[in-house]
């Protein structure tokens, strides 16, 4: 709880604007759900620099995927493109979720090799979804923890009419 609390107070003090702090969350919390296992970190950094965008906002949401995390976030994600697809769902709770390197991805492809596209659909809606919610949320907690921009003052009265 520490950690995040940290975590928290590092993204408060970043300089840039809220909503460039919270555009980066919010494109790391859809990569933490991208499909592709291995590239989260490497694909979000790339993005960082590519639009110049906040290195650690954006793997801060990406790294909501973590080994506690990764399990129950691709299979909500795989359950979820199973209703998506209409595709029966009942073979997931078979899967080894192994995470102990090569098991794991072993397990990963003869288990999910019939819901290969439900697992690609749902983990990128999952993640469009997760990722707009991490945006709002950040974007509200900026707004509420940070001063507003030196230099600016805000506007008490109308400016003067012609």
């Amino acid at each position: 709880m520490r950690r995040l609390r940290q975590l928290a107070q590092v993204l408060f003090r970043l300089e840039d604007t809220p909503s460039r702090i919270a555009l980066a969350f919010g494109i790391g919390v859809f990569i933490a759900f991208f499909p592709l296992l291995g590239i989260h970190t490497g694909l979000a950094l790339l993005i960082a620099f590519a639009f110049r965008l906040s290195r650690v906002a954006i793997l801060a949401g990406a790294w909501t995927n973590n080994p506690w995390t990764i399990a129950p976030m691709y299979m909500a994600g795989t359950l979820l493109g199973c209703a998506l697809l209409d595709v029966p769902s009942g073979g997931l709770g078979s899967i080894q979720w192994s995470l102990h390197g090569r098991a794991f991805y072993a397990s990963l492809v003869e288990g999910l090799l019939h819901y290969v596209l439900p697992y690609i659909v749902g983990n990128l809606m999952l993640g469009a979804v997760a990722g707009a919610i991490g945006y709002v949320a950040m974007r509200a907690a900026l707004a509420r923890r940070r001063p507003p921009p030196t230099g600016v003052e805000p506007r008490l009265s109308a400016p003067p009419g012609p």
